[in-house]
């Protein structure tokens, strides 16, 4: 069982790996994300709870909810 559970996982922990290589390279950049976590941390954790299909999706929702307009706040996974 173990072995198909981490097979099943490879492409969730695939889509985690490329988040964390993105904030290696782009650690120098300032943070401006309006909410709390942050949409990089918010998408890995999705990726980690639902997959990478929908965790993909609802850090791309995410991020496009992202702009000047918005009030950003307190926005964690459900």
């Amino acid at each position: 069982m173990t072995v198909l559970r981490r097979i099943v996982g490879l492409p969730a922990y695939a889509g985690t790996l490329l988040i964390k290589a993105y904030r290696v390279v782009f650690f120098w950049l300032p943070s401006s994300c309006r909410f709390e976590p942050s949409c990089s941390r918010y998408t890995e954790e999705a990726i980690v709870k639902y997959g990478l299909l929908k965790g993909s999706w609802m850090g791309a929702k995410r991020i496009a909810r992202c702009s000047p307009l918005s009030a950003g706040g307190l926005d964690p996974v459900r």
